[in-house]
């Protein structure tokens, strides 16, 4: 008799989803926001693999050099992501000579992160095509439509999105 893997017999349960209206979503922006931060974040990808590396030392890099002397628990904050996480993706960029980080002056324990020259320098060859896409979409806009769009980005920041309740399955 061939026994079988208890992954293999064990029936995978779905959860519930929730009733949607499809026709109340906003399939249009959507996906032109999909589409937006795909060909946003082409340029520098190219760039970044070229080195080896990824997003993540894209993002780590462009923080950094924005904000030179934030401490390791300032990255992971901003970042919203785990140590472990940041671990790998920071020592290469430390080991490859793109950030620098250094004891803090009052707490000698507290890790300070700074880009070094080359660290600027990809951080400002990453954003460059960025900046250049951006201004390329906002060409013949107004202050007002200009300042509009950034409100627009700043509102996508932080939302949190109530989901409906199944009324059924409510207590």
């Amino acid at each position: 008799m061939v026994r079988q893997s208890a992954t293999k017999t064990a029936k995978k349960v779905l959860p519930d989803l929730p009733v949607v209206d499809d026709k109340a979503i906003d399939f249009e922006t959507i996906e032109s926001l999909f589409f937006a931060y795909r060909d946003f974040v082409s340029d520098p990808d190219a760039i970044l693999a070229k080195l080896g590396y990824g997003r993540a030392h894209h993002r780590v890099v462009h923080f950094v050099s924005r904000r030179p002397g934030m401490t390791v628990a300032d990255l992971l904050g901003i970042l919203q992501i785990t140590k472990q996480s940041l671990a790998r993706v920071l020592k290469e960029l430390i080991d490859s000579g793109y950030i620098r980080q250094m004891a803090g002056p009052a707490d000698r324990r507290q890790r300070r992160l700074y880009p070094t020259l080359a660290g600027r320098e990809l951080s400002l060859a990453l954003s460059e095509p960025q900046s250049r896409r951006i201004a390329q979409a906002m060409q013949g806009m107004s202050i007002g439509e200009r300042d509009t769009v950034r409100r627009f980005l700043q509102g996508m920041q932080k939302q949190t999105v109530d989901m409906p309740l199944d009324e059924e399955g409510a207590d």
